[in-house]
């Protein structure tokens, strides 16, 4: 969804350190490693099946502890969705009247159950806020809108485009969100390359505990802690609209699809001991240098393990999610992403002697604006305007001569 280009669009475009435990040991949700080897990822393709239609503009889904599926809608109301019973009439979440969806890319933009969800049924959610779409972070019990606690803002007035949206905890514990470069487009306010503001970033913070005024505190080993003039909040920059980003449940790292402007879209895999790294934007487009003005002398950018350019209808990432299911073993380890243009599905897998492979599987259905999983690993995927969630499956097929055409 909701995240591209300046120009007005039909489509959507565009604290302690913590234990090293809390990195090696996956949680009870994810199998341990199948004992059955990934295939080259030539030999994979995705099947998608619509298990549910009828929502309005659904951009981001997640999974709950008793096996529903949550499902974001753009106006700020969240759906649910079981395998048994299908998609329930009423909304569990209704967040309307604080919601801002006055531009194609504003509203309710993100959801993900805390790792406490079946005692205490709180929600993680970011969405831009009435009146001026000011970038919100905030926590709400399931079903109760009206105890809502905002726990982080960033203005964000001017344009209505790139407000990022995605949150996740992490394997540490912490909670992390992605924002936007302030909209319009050639990063007008320079943020991405500015420590002193949390536009064009990957936040973390620590929401278990409170710090003076502050409902959250900032983790000890956030990198920016102790640069004068920066946001200590800041895990990550150099970022233009990171819509989707993921954490792998089993190693802890980040990946995160960066939409790019008008060269390329690029998956970025952030392990946990690259806190500080900087991805770039807007001295980088991807890898090719895009504005030489924001390029430091001597400055380290961390480059993207996969991109791809405009051409075959490409037009906007869709970051998705490293599978680590149980029903296609040959698939576990395996990142999948998506176009919202092409709908081409792209896999992605580090392989073990370093450096990455990557193929197009297949295609998901149209418009696909968010992929993500149920708490057994399984993917889905959500389609903007058509309104669809989607299941989505593995299955393996035999290399066409000379394999599946593999992007850098």
């Amino acid at each position: 969804m909701l995240r591209r280009r300046c120009r007005p669009v039909t489509l959507l475009a565009g604290l302690l350190v913590p234990a090293l435990s809390a990195f090696l040991l996956p949680p009870p949700s994810v199998a341990s490693t199948p004992r059955t080897h990934a295939v080259p990822l030539a030999e994979l393709t995705v099947v998608s099946e619509q298990v549910a239609s009828g929502l309005r503009r659904p951009v981001a889904v997640t999974g709950l502890p008793d096996g529903r599926v949550l499902v974001v809608e753009k106006a700020g109301t969240v759906r649910a969705y079981h395998p048994d019973t299908g998609l329930a009439a009423e909304p569990v979440l209704d967040l309307t009247d604080r919601v801002d969806e006055s531009d194609n890319e504003r509203g309710l933009l993100g959801i993900t159950p805390a790792p406490n969800f079946a005692r205490t049924g709180i929600l993680y959610v970011s969405y831009t806020s009435l009146p001026a779409g000011e970038l919100t972070l905030a926590r709400v019990p399931l079903g109760a809108p009206e105890r809502l606690q905002v726990l982080l803002t960033q203005q964000h007035a001017e344009y209505g485009n790139h407000n990022g949206g995605q949150v996740a905890f992490g394997r540490d514990g912490y909670l992390y969100w992605s924002t936007g470069d302030g909209g319009h487009a050639n990063d007008p306010f320079k943020a991405g390359q500015d420590l002193g503001t949390l536009l064009g970033k990957i936040v973390r913070i620590d929401v278990d505990r409170t710090c003076g005024a502050k409902p959250y505190c900032v983790p000890a080993g956030n990198p920016f802690v102790r640069v004068p003039g920066a946001r200590p909040e800041i895990w990550l920059y150099g970022l233009r609209n990171p819509w989707r980003f993921s954490v792998d449940p089993v190693d802890g790292s980040l990946w995160i699809g960066d939409v790019g402007q008008g060269l390329v879209e690029e998956v970025d895999h952030i392990r946990p001991w690259q806190g500080g790294a900087n991805l770039g934007w807007s001295c980088k487009e991807g890898t090719p240098v895009f504005d030489p003005q924001q390029c430091r002398p001597g400055g380290r950018y961390t480059d993207p393990v996969f991109e791809y350019d405009h051409y075959n209808d490409n037009c906007s990432v869709t970051g998705g999610v490293v599978y680590r299911g149980f029903r296609t073993p040959e698939a576990w380890g395996t990142y999948v992403a998506s176009d919202y243009c092409s709908t081409h599905v792209f896999a992605v897998r580090p392989k073990p002697d370093g450096g990455y492979e990557s193929a197009t599987i297949g295609n998901f259905p149209t418009q696909p604006t968010a992929i993500d999983t149920d708490v057994h690993g399984e993917l889905y995927v959500l389609s903007d305007l058509p309104g669809w969630l989607s299941r989505v499956r593995f299955e393996r097929v035999k290399p066409a001569s000379g394999g599946r055409g593999a992007h850098r």
